[in-house]
């Protein structure tokens, strides 16, 4: 499930956005990885989105 918009993966496994926060691995959807690209590649939290 997508730790951001809840989407639900169906079928294979997906090719999401990964992300260690705090200890915790986080997926991101497609859609939700695009949106915040520059947030991820500059390594915020998903908290300051």
């Amino acid at each position: 499930m997508c730790a951001r918009c809840g989407t639900r993966a169906e079928g294979a496994p997906p090719t999401w956005t990964c992300s260690l926060e705090n200890g915790v691995r986080q997926y991101f959807c497609d859609t939700c990885s695009r949106e915040n690209l520059r947030s991820i590649e500059g390594r915020l939290d998903s908290a300051w989105w």
